[in-house]
């Protein structure tokens, strides 16, 4: 499957507007992980498959290939790091990680209060 590229098709457009492309490329298994791991500083293969549990080694150097070419991530002598781009991405996120923390608070709330027919 070909990295997601704004303009292309990709999963669930066919116009490939950027948001469904960035979709679908943070949508792939392990991507958001990897990009998460990175967060503190660069880390080797090595050390992403030690701190992400159940990813093989083939998925996560495709993936590594995947947000290189998309300028997310880049080789450094230590093994990969975020770029600027990559880092400005987590900002980006950073409203939809407070929003998840709400609703999982609703959830839990929910679950223990279930609504009464």
């Amino acid at each position: 499957m070909p990295t997601p590229r704004p303009g292309k098709p990709v999963r669930g457009s066919t116009t490939g507007r950027p948001i469904m492309a960035a979709m679908d490329l943070l949508g792939r298994r392990w991507a958001l992980r990897i990009l998460w791991e990175l967060r503190p500083g660069p880390l080797g293969a090595r050390a992403l498959l030690a701190r992400c549990a159940g990813l093989s080694s083939s998925v996560l150097y495709q993936r590594l290939r995947e947000l290189t070419s998309s300028g997310l991530i880049a080789p450094s002598p230590d093994g990969y790091e975020l770029t600027q781009l990559g880092t400005t991405l987590g900002h980006a996120l950073q409203p939809l990680n407070e929003w998840a923390s709400t609703w999982a608070q609703t959830q839990e709330r929910n679950e223990q209060n279930p609504a009464q027919p």
